[in-house]
């Protein structure tokens, strides 16, 4: 299986919990910013765009114990910036492994060799490495030559060591399907449990905005990588989101199924837009106007999303929401290999792309990017 039973059968247990109370509303995975510097100043993120003082900013361990309480999940991801930058990281995720929380703790791999004993192996934790593609497609994308072998070996010395290691590939216009699929290939062969895969959202402000993909040019890519899957493959994602990334389901968005807490508070309304905050879980939830985000909504800054944070709830919830999500479920995992000599054709014909490379940020260019840059390198000691 993509996970251990275990946790396949807490979160199932969690989500007929919430359907039996008729909670037509609750959150799947709570988002955990512990900070948001970072050791990298990838193009395509509008995550780290912050001055000195807010990316020097961290939550404490109580913090997001609290955090993990008050919202009540099964699974607590750490995204970033780069959690492992947390002098206390190894304490937060100790915490949350007591609490029997599932947790995926987000890393470039940067620094995950010299940090792995720190952390003790356990069923509750995975170390989610963000892997975009083969080594050019990846060092292109986190702005860094050499990235990719460094993000490798963090994934090779974590499995050794016996940990749970997962990955997260954000796939950008201009991906190559063919070495997307020959990537997935050298991610099962060095022990990755699962992948996940997700097309970017327009942040609007990350440096590079040429490079983010459209529904229909998304739905074409996926159809193309997801179709005709090897038996090999393991994807770390609900089997109704990626039909739903194929073009072949339709999901609307949860933007509640993922809140994020950081050092600002309960992000509104989700983990990838920022319209103010909560000072607590229950006041997000009865406060934001939920209607007025998802595609169907008409807000333009959720046209284009297809991104996990906002529909990976949403395939959960169609999984458990009738009889006949579940069998369809069923029916995916069982015949998960989707032949489609359509999809065939396009990976046959596709043309590798040469667009102008994802924007380098550089510091000293006297723009907010080079500011960044600067800032990041001074915080981070890179």
């Amino acid at each position: 299986m993509a996970v251990p039973v275990s946790q396949a059968w807490t979160v199932a247990s969690y989500v007929m919990k919430q359907k039996l109370k008729g909670r037509k509303k609750y959150p799947l995975v709570l988002m955990l910013e512990p900070l948001f510097r970072c050791n990298l100043a990838c193009a395509g993120c509008g995550k780290i765009q912050y001055p000195a003082h807010i990316l020097k900013a961290e939550l404490t361990p109580e913090e997001c114990f609290q955090a993990a309480e008050e919202c009540g999940t099964p699974m607590v991801a750490i995204p970033g910036g780069e959690p492992l930058l947390h002098p206390q990281m190894p304490e937060i995720v100790a915490g949350l492994v007591a609490r029997k929380k599932y947790v995926y703790m987000c890393t470039n791999a940067l620094l995950l060799k010299e940090k792995l004993h720190l952390f003790t192996p356990s069923k509750y934790l995975s170390f989610s490495v963000h892997v975009d593609g083969q080594r050019e497609h990846h060092d292109f994308s986190v702005c860094r030559e050499g990235g990719y072998d460094i993000a490798m070996e963090g994934v090779k010395a974590a499995v050794a060591a016996g940990f749970r290691v997962t990955t997260n590939t954000t796939l950008f216009d201009g991906a190559d399907p063919n070495s997307v699929r020959a990537h997935f290939d050298e991610l099962m062969e060095v022990g990755v449990e699962s992948m996940m895969v997700s097309p970017g959202y327009t942040y609007d402000k990350a440096p590079d905005q040429k490079h983010f993909l459209g529904r229909a040019r998304s739905k074409k890519l996926f159809r193309s990588i997801l179709s005709n899957r090897k038996k090999t493959w393991r994807f770390n994602a609900s089997p109704m989101f990626m039909e739903f990334l194929m073009g072949k389901k339709h999901l609307t968005c949860t933007p509640w199924g993922m809140p994020t807490y950081s050092i600002f508070g309960w992000q509104k309304p989700c983990y990838l837009l920022q319209d103010g905050y909560a000072d607590t879980f229950q006041e997000l939830m009865e406060t934001v106007e939920w209607q007025n985000y998802g595609t169907e909504s008409g807000n333009p800054k959720c046209a284009n999303c297809m991104v996990h944070s906002g529909y990976e709830a949403s395939g959960v919830n169609y999984t458990f929401g009738s009889i006949k999500g579940l069998l369809e479920t069923a029916r995916a995992i069982f015949f998960d290999t989707y032949p489609d000599d359509g999809a065939m054709k396009l990976l046959n014909e596709w043309k590798p792309a040469h667009p102008a490379p994802l924007v380098q940020i550089a510091a000293g260019a006297g723009s907010a990017a080079g500011e960044t840059s600067a800032a990041l390198q001074e915080i981070s000691g890179d």
